[in-house]
This record gives structure tokens, C-alpha cells and sequence, in this order.
């Protein structure tokens, strides 16, 4: 709890790194780093139940999720939804969407 306490968290799909060139300066600066895949990780329960912790015992205060445009990468975005869903504080959440190309499509806060 203590790396997470107060941070601004990225949640990135593991292939992100190598899809964006510009990844670190755009991504990691200012946050804490958390790689993950759901499509390879099969007990994405386990995601929910700590990210649901990191929001309220460690208070972390915002959470990015960086995925590609495939279909696996959606898991990722439901984790983060689910664990807002279950945590008594509200943070605010960002989902950055990459093409396959490597350039962003979408970015929103959700």
C-alpha cells in the first residue's frame, strides 16, 4: 500500500511499450507503473480485488489504463471499471486507446 499511497497510477497492456514510441514520456512521467494482460492473466479477479484496494486503502489518485484496439486489451478496462464499481472512493479514470500503428485513438476519461 505504501509504494500506491497517493499516486497517480498507469495501467498499461504490456504491448503498449512496444507499440508507442514515445511511451515513457507519455505515459510513466509523474506516475507508477503497473503492466498487465488480461488475455495471458486468468484470474483477472485477483486485478479487481487489488486495484479495489489500492483506490481505497492506499487512496491513489487517478488511474490511467493504457490498452491497444484489440479486443484482449478491453479486459484491462473492465478490470479498472469493476474495481471503481467496488471501491467505496471515486477516482477519476482515463482509458487511452492505441491502433495497432502505434498512434493514440482515443483518450477519455470515463
Amino acid at each position: 500500500k505504501v509504494l500506491y499511497r497517493g499516486a497517480d497510477i498507469l495501467i498499461a497492456a504490456d504491448c503498449t511499450a512496444y507499440a508507442f514510441a514515445g511511451f515513457h514520456e507519455r505515459f510513466i512521467a509523474g506516475r507508477t507503473v503497473i503492466i498487465a494482460c488480461p488475455k495471458l492473466d486468468s484470474n483477472t479477479q485477483t486485478y479487481v480485488d487489488k486495484l479495489t484496494e489500492m483506490i481505497d486503502g492506499a487512496k491513489i489518485n487517478t488511474l490511467t489504463v493504457l490498452v491497444m484496439e484489440v479486443p484482449c486489451c478491453r479486459g484491462l478496462v473492465q478490470i479498472a471499471r469493476q474495481a471503481r464499481g467496488k471501491a467505496r472512493r471515486h477516482i477519476p479514470v482515463k482509458t487511452v486507446v492505441l491502433s495497432a500503428g502505434g498512434e493514440v485513438i482515443d483518450d477519455q476519461w470515463i
